[in-house]
């Protein structure tokens, strides 16, 4: 069992590990349309985190200004607003609330619920399925660091058709999901990157 004191520290805490990998997925695309595209919809599901308060503007403001401090400045997109550094006082004043509902698979989060809200209220095409690969590989992600022995692609698909009432229903030879050697691998790293042993589980 994983423990998150030993995993890659998260630039914002707030917005949990799921925003964290999709921002670093986000800055390895070779392709600047790709990663334009994905960091708008990151923007969007991080805007769906916060209560929208006052000018929406601002509120905007501040959503692009924490993506780039994510990808610790190195998302290289053209940005719509210019970007505000923000410092170690300013993480502490902008805190959002952790979520505080029952989460029905607790091995995926509540970030993965929130994100295959998202998904049933998109319309089909490239943003969606994009959006849909990004939230499978994290499916599987989590999976991996929660049972290691449990990697099995049609039960993930079969998960996320279960979280969105069906609307993203596949099979696993219609998307291509990572394989199971590179979740491991993924977890590996989240798990050796904090420093320490792992804590074994009394």
């Amino acid at each position: 069992m994983d423990y998150n004191t030993q995993r890659e520290k998260l630039r914002l805490p707030e917005y949990g590990r799921c925003i964290q990998e999709m921002v670093n997925y986000a800055v390895a695309l070779e392709d600047k349309k790709e990663r334009q595209r994905c960091a708008f919809t990151i923007i969007d599901l991080m805007a769906n985190m916060q209560t929208f308060t006052g000018n929406p503007d601002d509120f905007y403001q501040k959503l692009w200004n924490h993506l780039a401090f994510i990808s610790d400045y190195q998302l290289d997109i053209d940005y719509p607003v210019e970007i505000q550094h923000i410092n170690e006082q300013e993480k502490k004043r902008e805190r959002i609330p952790y979520p505080q509902k029952r989460i029905a698979r607790r091995h995926y989060g509540s970030i993965i619920e929130q994100l295959t809200k998202k998904l049933t209220e998109m319309e089909p095409g490239a943003e969606r399925d994009e959006l849909t690969l990004l939230v499978a590989n994290q499916m599987k992600r989590a999976l991996a660091n929660w049972n290691s022995n449990a990697l099995d692609d049609e039960k993930i698909l079969s998960d996320l058709a279960e979280y969105t009432d069906k609307k993203i229903s596949l099979m696993p030879s219609e998307i291509n999901l990572m394989s199971n050697k590179e979740a491991l691998a993924s977890v590996n790293q989240q798990n050796t990157s904090g420093g320490g042993k792992k804590k074994k589980k009394k």
